[in-house]
């Protein structure tokens, strides 16, 4: 062994580095042993290299975090295989958003934090979801007086490295039963654990008519429960009683909810509204991170085959609309980090930090991107990841749930 060299077990050179944790912007090489980041060069020299990987082509930052999916597969009826909607669609980490709650948490962890390379993690749902099969009679919402908070305590302190923040609904199906009872627990929740909720807007099941709250004053009511560092998802939908309902003014009390630290996200899922992402864009409120909510059918067994977005096509759809690439790129990689309480261990490039990497190509191009009621934009540029790094293990991703990037004009 030749003592004037240093040996690292990968080796990815000459990518264009862009890591917001440290504003980084340029041309490095990235070196990785032991499954972590040991050194950050415009030019290493005096090494071998297990593996070399050649990205002058290509941007290298932070493994994309995924702050909303939806992977309990084979127990929710939506749930689809993790490293499908992780590693292979160019995340590292994926968050599955209030599929498991503490009556089924354990086998979340066996069956599918145990057994996937990507990293999963999870905002526990307050309510006990016991069978997660989506019901659309609106009979999943449970009752406050069923939410046992102490054994959501106990299991969130049990498995802090799983289990992030908690998932609650705040809709009008919700709200139609149960008022703000809901919201009034999980803020209890929140608190005493210090952990950030998760708050779904925008209609999802059935309302009771004879309760229906005034679709405008949904998210208003709903925010005055919500402390610095949770989270509004969904920020771009169209739904009448979402978090720009039918406004086309930015309403002042969602103005001083961010004023006070309330977090935006973007959840693409099945509502997201390139009208309203515009209006919002324009008034100067953007996402504070994207997220996919990529899910399966909602009616049939394990079936993904109508499921038409993705991160990367979520990115690609904001950069269309004006996000600048960089803080496209600090919304699925620190900014979600900071969320989870692992800036120090993932959504960074900084040395010591865990080797979980994007390369991803910046394709320029005429794209035909889609939101959900099938209103188009044209994208000069998509992002399509060509390989991740996960944990130093390098990984070609087969894209097989990035549809909405294969549409040219």
């Amino acid at each position: 062994m030749d003592t004037n060299l240093t040996y690292y077990d990968l080796v990815i050179k000459d990518g264009w580095v862009i890591d917001p944790s440290q504003s980084l912007n340029g041309y490095f090489d990235v070196a990785v042993s032991n499954g972590k980041i040991v050194a950050v060069a415009k030019q290493l020299t005096n090494y071998k290299a297990k593996q070399t990987v050649v990205a002058s082509d290509y941007i290298v930052c932070p493994g994309l975090i995924d702050l909303h999916t939806h992977v309990y597969e084979w127990v929710t009826n939506f749930g689809l295989p993790a490293d499908d909607a992780g590693i292979n669609s160019g995340s590292t980490t994926v968050v599955d958003q209030g599929s498991s709650s503490h009556f089924n948490f354990p086998g979340f962890k066996s069956n599918v934090v145990d057994k996937v390379k990507t990293d999963v993690r999870c905002f526990l749902s307050v309510n006990v979801g016991a069978n997660k099969a989506l019901d659309i009679t609106g009979a999943c919402f449970d009752s406050p007086k069923n939410i046992n908070i102490d054994a959501i305590v106990h299991l969130a302190e049990e498995y802090p490295d799983i289990i992030r923040g908690f998932k609650v609904f705040a809709d009008s199906g919700s709200i139609s039963r149960w008022g703000m009872g809901v919201m009034e627990l999980a803020r209890e929740i929140g608190l005493r654990t210090g952990l950030p909720l998760y708050v779904h807007t925008g209609e999802l099941f059935p309302v009771v008519e004879t309760s229906r709250p005034s679709p405008e004053q949904v998210v208003e009511k709903v925010v005055s429960y919500m402390k610095a560092g949770d989270i509004l998802g969904h920020c771009y939908s169209c739904q009448p009683d979402g978090v720009m309902g039918r406004r086309t003014k930015v309403p002042d009390w969602l103005l001083q909810a961010i004023e006070r630290g309330v977090l935006l996200d973007l959840g693409h899922g099945l509502k997201f509204s390139f009208d309203i992402a515009r209006l919002m864009i324009e008034q100067g409120v953007l996402p504070y991170t994207i997220s996919s909510d990529v899910h399966g059918d909602f009616f049939t067994l394990h079936d993904d085959s109508h499921l038409n977005y993705s991160l990367c096509g979520t990115i690609s759809k904001l950069m269309a609309l004006g996000l600048d690439l960089v803080s496209a790129i600090a919304s699925v990689t620190i900014n979600p980090a900071c969320i989870l309480k692992a800036e120090s261990e993932i959504g960074t490039l900084k040395i010591g930090s865990r080797a979980d990497i994007s390369v991803l190509n910046l394709i320029e191009g005429c794209w035909l991107l889609f939101d959900s009621m099938g209103k188009q934009v044209i994208a000069k540029q998509k992002l399509v990841p060509v390989w991740v790094v996960r944990s130093g293990e390098l990984i070609q991703p087969h894209l097989r749930l990035l549809r909405d990037e294969r549409i040219s004009v």
